[in-house]
């Protein structure tokens, strides 16, 4: 589809999700506000943290907005329909968010869903989404190597599928786990997604992946209004899990999963930091970082919170920018 004024599809549907999303804040933080709807603060963190009990949670609303909105349009117009399934699996994982927020908020249970009943519903969504692509779509089974040369790709045969569930569960878990600081995963979804917007642009094939990167990350821009510190609401689980549902298939449906390693190698590492906090202190009684997610240990070792958001951001561009060339684009 052509625009005028030479402005490319992906610039206007991203300015189109930022400007849903400015509208839609304003509207959803009083109602959130007034259903008493408040962030529950663990005690065992920072004690800065403290003082933001009670701000309003399921902020992952302010974006899913225009991606459930953008995406039936482009669907329903023909222009786009691959954007449906996507749009599908990313509220899917939302919705089991919004499940574990409620929970939290209404039932006074800081942990939300039980860790199994959550990794159940994850794995419902994951394979029900692999399913579609394995079944419905054209893609194959092959995926893109990183660094090993311009359009390297191994066929993973039927090892595919259990491979693609693994990649949105270690993907949903680990985005969730980095949501954390105000205006933190926020930002960082908001990168990878215009590096994933980019990275499509690449190819007309996959026109249809940029313009749903673009709507996630001009949703995320939106929110960014909203969360950066001193942050006027949270995107809790609705949120974080619709981000890592995202992000795992915008990655998946270009054939790259592996990719993510790259450019997301800060939701790796926030991810791996919780995993080995666990299990040394386990083994040992004794811990490695002063907190986990390793966000908070560069907390209470004497960073000021923002200065952890803007240090991850960037490192987050630095590794995308590293990402895109490992790709021989």
């Amino acid at each position: 589809m052509h625009w005028p004024f030479f402005i490319s599809i992906q610039t206007v549907t991203f300015i189109t999700a930022f400007l849903i999303a400015l509208v839609t804040g304003p509207i959803l933080i009083p109602i959130l506000a007034r259903l008493k709807f408040g962030q529950v603060v663990r005690d065992d963190g920072p004690a800065t943290h403290l003082k933001k009990t009670g701000t309003p949670t399921m902020g992952g609303l302010v974006f899913l907005m225009p991606i459930l909105l953008l995406s039936i349009y482009f669907s329903v117009s023909g222009l786009y329909p691959e954007l449906l399934p996507m749009m599908l699996v990313t509220v899917g994982f939302g919705a089991v968010g919004l499940v574990d927020d409620l929970i939290k908020v209404v039932k006074k249970r800081k942990d939300g869903l039980y860790a199994g009943q959550k990794m159940f519903g994850l794995l419902i969504i994951a394979s029900a989404y692999t399913y579609y692509i394995y079944r419905f779509t054209d893609l194959g089974t092959s995926i893109i190597v990183p660094f090993a040369g311009r359009g390297f790709s191994i066929d993973l045969g039927w090892l595919f599928i259990p491979f693609t569930i693994f990649v949105f569960l270690a993907t949903t878990n680990c985005v969730n786990l980095t949501d954390g600081l105000d205006g933190l995963l926020g930002g960082i979804s908001l990168i990878v997604m215009l590096f994933f917007a980019m990275v499509a642009a690449t190819k007309p094939e996959w026109d249809y992946v940029k313009v749903f990167s673009a709507t996630v990350a001009g949703g995320c821009m939106g929110f960014l209004v909203f969360n950066l510190h001193p942050a006027r609401i949270f995107m809790g689980d609705a949120g974080s899990l619709a981000l890592g549902g995202a992000i795992g298939a915008a990655a998946v449906m270009m054939k790259m999963p592996l990719v993510i390693l790259v450019a997301g190698l800060v939701f790796v590492i926030e991810g791996m930091s919780v995993m080995i906090q666990v299990a040394y202190y386990k083994k040992t009684r004794k811990r490695v970082f002063k907190m986990a997610p390793i966000h908070h240990h560069f907390e209470l070792s004497g960073w000021k919170e923002t200065k952890v958001v803007y240090v991850l951001w960037l490192t987050t561009a630095v590794l995308c920018l590293i990402a895109f060339l490992s790709l021989g684009i």
